[in-house]
C-alpha cells in the first residue's frame, strides 16, 4: 500500500472512531479527547488525528476552541430548495419545532415592503417578529410582513405554529411559490442574543415572497439563519 493510501487508511479509522464515539452518546458541546489521546489510543500519529479531525470540522460535526480543544458541534440543518415551512422542515428531519414570539405589530408598508407585496407605501402591514427552534435550540429569527387587510385578527391568535397552516385554515390563502434570495451577513448584538450567539456571528439572510393561489403576493419574510447550525442543500442536475 503506498505511504499515501495508508495515510487515507488510518485517518479514516481515526475518523470512524471518532464519529462512533459522537453517535454513541456524546452530546453538542461536549469536548473531544485531545489529539495526542487519540494517537496513543489508536496507534497512530498526531497528524493521521489532525486529518480526521479536519475532515470532521469541514463537515461541521466538530469545532475547534483555540486554546480549548475540540468539541462535538450541533446537528446542522439542510434546507432543500423546495417550498415548505420551518415547521415542515424541521418534522422532516426528526426534530421538534418550536417558536417564541417576540413582537407583533401594524406599521406603514413603506417603499421595500410595499413593492414586494404590490401595495402602496402608506398602506397598513401586519408584521411578526418569531424566534424559530429546533428540539429547543433557536436556528432562525424571522421578520414577516402580511397585508393586514386580508388577515384581519391574525395578530390576536396562535402565532407559534406554522403560519402557512393558519393562512389556508383560517383566511383561505394557500402559498404556492416563493421567490427567495440568499446572501451572507454577521448579526447584529441585539439579533445575536435572540438566537444565542456571539455578537456579529456569521448568519444566513433569506429574504422570500411568496405567491398565493391566485397569483397574489402573500407575505415578505426576511429570516436570519444561523450559519453554525442551518445550510442549503441544492440538487443539481446536468
Amino acid at each position: 500500500m503506498s505511504d499515501a493510501r495508508n495515510t487515507d487508511h488510518k485517518s479514516g479509522r481515526v475518523r470512524s472512531h471518532i464519529e462512533r464515539l459522537i453517535d454513541d452518546g456524546l452530546q453538542p458541546h461536549d469536548k473531544l479527547p485531545t489529539e495526542r489521546q487519540f494517537a496513543d489510543e489508536l496507534g497512530v500519529s498526531r497528524m493521521t488525528v489532525r486529518h480526521a479531525l479536519n475532515a470532521l470540522e469541514e463537515e461541521r460535526r466538530v469545532y475547534r476552541v483555540h486554546g480549548s480543544g475540540t468539541f462535538v458541534a450541533e446537528p446542522t440543518i439542510d434546507k432543500t430548495i423546495r417550498l415548505t415551512s420551518f415547521t415542515e422542515d424541521m418534522i422532516e428531519r426528526g426534530m421538534k419545532p418550536s417558536t417564541r414570539v417576540v413582537d407583533v405589530g401594524t406599521e406603514f408598508a413603506g417603499a421595500a415592503v410595499g413593492s414586494k407585496l404590490s401595495l402602496s407605501p402608506a398602506a397598513e402591514i401586519a408584521r411578526i417578529r418569531r424566534v424559530r427552534l429546533a428540539d429547543g435550540a433557536p436556528v432562525c429569527l424571522e421578520t414577516v410582513h402580511l397585508d393586514a387587510s386580508r388577515v384581519h385578527g391574525l395578530l390576536d391568535r396562535e402565532l407559534t405554529g406554522s403560519l402557512y397552516d393558519l393562512l389556508a385554515s383560517r383566511y383561505g390563502t394557500v402559498v404556492s411559490r416563493a421567490e427567495q434570495r440568499i446572501g451572507a451577513t454577521v448579526l447584529e448584538p441585539a439579533d445575536a442574543e435572540l438566537l444565542d450567539v456571539a455578537a456579529f456571528s456569521a448568519a444566513l439572510v433569506v429574504e422570500r415572497r411568496t405567491i398565493d393561489q391566485h397569483q397574489r403576493p402573500v407575505e415578505f419574510t426576511r429570516s436570519l439563519y444561523r450559519a453554525d447550525r442551518y445550510s442549503f442543500l441544492i440538487d443539481i442536475e446536468r
